[in-house]
């Protein structure tokens, strides 16, 4: 017995293995598999790891959720005109080029406002567009891909019945006609603010400033046709000292999670202060009588939301100082209508301004109607100017006749010639009267803006694609 218990105590590990193998072997076979998996495992690269979950407009999905290609689908509807875009998204939201270009921009006149007794009519001119916009979705895709149709300023100014009376014929026509998905508030006229913040997200998503401090963001003036928008991100301290809007307005502030990054934006939306909306204004100041603005030698009348104005010339001719002071009580800029620290025009707060206002980004019709006027090469998306510089334009317009127009502003279209020193004039004085801008301070005119090695359209619907493909 006691030469048996000596053997136990100098057994050898290799003895001690042997007797346990089993126990050893239902132990090892999991720790085994567990690090066979750990080692397979791809390692998390410094892109996965900085990832951040990137909401918009406090819609939350996190990139990891997404399928490796997206698409979206955005119809402008507005005044002036359709626009179709199509955008083409990775999981990380990076825009993917479709053919040469970074989207699908297809545009035509006229807009679906055109037709206000017509909504069959209505529906029906955006067929070719949608169609096109479609077939550049691949067919496995499509019903996963959102369209939506965001009618701006022009079907607000035509009031509730006729406007729903439209919606309904366009839905009816995605409806009957396409594969794409149609979520139930696709088709809808887009606030002021939606589109003004829509704006801010593009212009900011394009330039990679979302996730910057907001000082280091963009402001942005959008002019459309019908109504002009300001958009740009304010401090957390401002947002709170915002004045609550009157019954039935839009907030001043909205605040949206973006790239890891809560922003507080300033945006406001001023209708009837679109280019084309704002002749009918300043021509509304001169009560039907000759007008300063118009060009000399033009005698007609201005059709704007199913109002026909005279549009006829002094016959001394146009004049930039009478023009400008007829601009002024149309925009209404007048301090004793604000009741607010600080207004721009009409008596709407101006947001305190701050560093988000400090580089302003000015889109639409103020790119095109410097084009036309020979101070900005329509070939290049993008130019640097200053407020001044419209109205330098503007004193060559005011003083020309309309004979000579084609001559002195070969890009301009026939029918805005008349308008030419109204145009002008206007968007100087909404800039330095209107938004407080110094008549001298840079500001960037832009049309396309520079993503990667390519161009794209700086307009709202690439803000509003972002927050579709967005959603769960």
């Amino acid at each position: 017995m006691t030469a048996k218990r000596g053997i136990g105590r100098h057994e050898s590990l290799a003895d001690k293995i042997q007797r346990h193998r089993s126990i050893l072997l239902v132990i090892s076979v999991p720790v085994v598999l567990i690090a066979l998996v750990f080692l397979l495992m791809p390692g998390r690269s410094t892109t996965d790891a900085v990832v951040e979950e990137y909401t918009v407009l406090n819609r939350k999905g996190g990139p990891n959720s997404r399928p490796p290609k997206n698409y979206a689908v955005v119809f402008d509807a507005g005044s002036s005109g359709s626009r179709v875009h199509v955008y083409c998204f990775d999981k990380n939201l990076d825009l993917l080029p479709l053919g040469n270009e970074l989207e699908l921009f297809l545009q035509l006149k006229p807009g679906l406002s055109a037709y206000p007794t017509d909504p069959r009519q209505a529906a029906n001119s955006l067929v070719s567009l949608l169609d096109k916009a479609e077939s550049s979705v691949p067919r496995e895709l499509r019903p996963k891909t959102p369209v939506r149709v965001g009618a701006t300023a022009g079907l607000r100014t035509l009031g509730h019945e006729a406007s729903e009376n439209i919606l309904q014929a366009v839905k009816e026509l995605l409806r009957d006609r396409s594969m794409l998905k149609t979520e139930a508030n696709a088709v809808t006229v887009l606030d002021g603010t939606q589109e003004g913040s829509y704006q801010w997200v593009t212009i900011n998503y394009l330039l990679r400033n979302l996730g910057k401090p907001y000082s280091d963001t963009v402001g942005v003036v959008d002019l459309g046709g019908g109504s002009v928008q300001m958009a740009y991100a304010i401090s957390e301290e401002d947002a709170a000292s915002a004045p609550k809007p009157l019954e039935g307005e839009d907030a001043y502030v909205r605040e949206m999670y973006l790239k890891g990054r809560k922003y507080f934006l300033y945006v406001h939306s001023y209708l009837h202060y679109g280019l084309l909306a704002a002749r009918a204004e300043i021509l509304k100041v001169s009560e039907d009588s000759s007008n300063p603005c118009i060009v000399t030698g033009h005698d007609g009348t201005y059709k704007y939301g199913g109002e026909e104005l005279k549009a006829a010339a002094l016959q001394s001719g146009a004049s930039l100082d009478e023009c400008r002071r007829l601009t002024i009580n149309a925009l209404k800029v007048n301090d004793t209508l604000c009741t607010h620290m600080k207004c721009t025009f009409g008596g709407v707060w101006n947001g305190g301004r701050g560093g988000g206002q400090k580089n302003m980004f000015v889109a639409s019709f103020f790119f095109d109607r410097a084009a036309e006027a020979g101070f900005v090469d329509p070939k290049q998306p993008v130019a640097t100017v200053r407020p001044i510089d419209f109205e330098k334009a503007a004193k060559k317009a005011c003083s020309m006749k309309m004979e000579a127009g084609k001559s002195k502003f070969p890009r301009v279209e026939e029918d805005n010639l008349p308008y030419l020193c109204m145009d002008l004039v206007y968007q100087h004085t909404l800039l330095v009267d209107g938004f407080g801008l110094k008549p001298t301070q840079t500001i960037t005119l832009v049309k396309k803006v520079k993503y990667g090695e390519h161009a794209v359209e700086a307009a709202w619907p690439l803000g509003s694609a972002i927050e579709a493909v967005s959603s769960p």
